[in-house]
């Protein structure tokens, strides 16, 4: 089965340094690669950016895109994983295949 391609849009904790926000967009992208997934071109780093609403009295966070390709199991436990990350306030995984 060819692999899918994917799109993820992550907000990371803005209370974090830039040496840890690098750290934890490395971590997730290293996850991926285990897990057989491959990142598509440059992990775009949007920076601090005020959120649309408060996630726990928090008013903004760092946006980071990540486009790939993987499994579907690889792209689920990718999301799983940013589920379980204190440091990941919300992620959206897009498949660009449909």
């Amino acid at each position: 089965m060819p692999a899918t391609d994917y799109e993820v849009t992550y907000i990371i904790r803005p209370t974090l340094e830039d040496a840890e926000i690098e750290a934890r967009i490395e971590q997730l992208s290293q996850l991926l690669q285990t897990n057989g997934g491959e990142v598509v071109g440059e992990i775009e780093k949007m920076g601090k950016r005020r959120l649309a609403y408060e996630i726990d009295d928090v008013r903004e966070g760092y946006y980071v895109v990540m486009k790939f390709k993987s499994e579907p199991a690889a792209a689920k436990e990718l999301e799983r994983q940013m589920r379980l990350n204190e440091d990941v306030m919300r992620a959206l995984l897009i498949n660009l295949n449909d």
